[in-house]
């Protein structure tokens, strides 16, 4: 039975969820003249870089369709009080489900959804986000025809957009405060917006009494984090891996470039929707 079928034949709603990073932004340009009728969707969750609002807007022009902002029903400091002041990490990704998931889905309800997902060709190990909800499809049109990481490059470069601002000093899409940032991308929040540090900073708790820490990295605190002597040490081990065989290259694209330095840093690991 066809998804179709169990809705008594109603119309079926495609939708391209957008994280502000470069797949699912290759994916909606490389869909656009493919799927009539495409409606685009961005889970806000409140905390997102000023460089994914600008960089959404951009897109929201290359398309010449309205990209629906979608926010959670309570603001993050909300569910932070819920949760006992526990901040989310790999194992419980609550933000995930309370600012991303659970606002899209009272975006689609009971309606039938072809929901169309960003994961490319050469990274078939990845999931992203799969509802459970039987009204909603997963398709994944990269991997159907076979686009892999270059091909998206060549899609943004081509289309002019490029990639947004953040990927100078960033490799991932998500909230500023994502647990999965490595070091050297705190660093760089600290440089670049050192607004959205300080609030990341505010929402660590530290109990000298139980030896309880909530911090958004492992072993270390963002206070200890931003010290001169701890900066130097981080990007000093950044350095050492971008001082690989196959160094950038004078007249290399920025995407060339940002290619070359994930694949030293290893950062494909990320939070679900939000990557994507």
């Amino acid at each position: 039975m066809s998804i179709s079928d169990q809705q008594h034949d109603r119309p079926i709603r495609h939708i391209l969820s957008l994280s502000g990073g470069k797949d699912s932004t290759a994916l909606a340009i490389y869909m656009r003249d493919r799927m009539p009728g495409l409606e685009y969707v961005f889970c806000d969750t409140g905390e997102e870089l000023p460089e994914t609002y600008e960089y959404l807007d951009k897109l929201e022009v290359y398309l010449g369709a309205p990209i629906a902002r979608l926010n959670p029903d309570r603001p993050f400091s909300h569910y932070l009080k819920i949760y006992n002041g526990v901040l989310p990490d790999a194992r419980t990704r609550w933000c995930t489900r309370k600012l991303k998931i659970e606002p899209f889905e009272r975006f689609v309800g009971d309606d039938a959804v072809c929901s169309y997902i960003g994961i490319r060709a050469d990274e078939l190990h990845r999931k992203g986000y799969i509802s459970t909800k039987p009204n909603i499809t997963a398709r994944y049109p990269f991997i159907e025809d076979g686009i892999t990481k270059q091909d998206v490059f060549r899609i943004l470069d081509e289309s002019g957009l490029g990639l947004p601002r953040y990927y100078e000093w960033r490799s991932r899409s998500g909230c500023y405060f994502c647990f999965f940032q490595q070091r050297i991308e705190w660093v760089g929040l600290l440089d670049n917006h050192p607004d959205l540090y300080a609030k990341a900073v505010d929402f660590e708790k530290e109990n000298p009494e139980t030896n309880e820490r909530y911090t958004w990295t492992q072993r270390e605190s963002l206070k200890e984090l931003m010290q001169p002597d701890r900066i130097t040490l981080i990007e000093a081990e950044h350095n050492r891996r971008l001082a690989l065989p196959d160094r950038p290259k004078a007249g290399q694209t920025l995407t060339e470039v940002f290619s070359k330095l994930t694949e030293a840093e290893g950062s494909e690991d990320s939070c679900l929707i939000c990557h994507l």
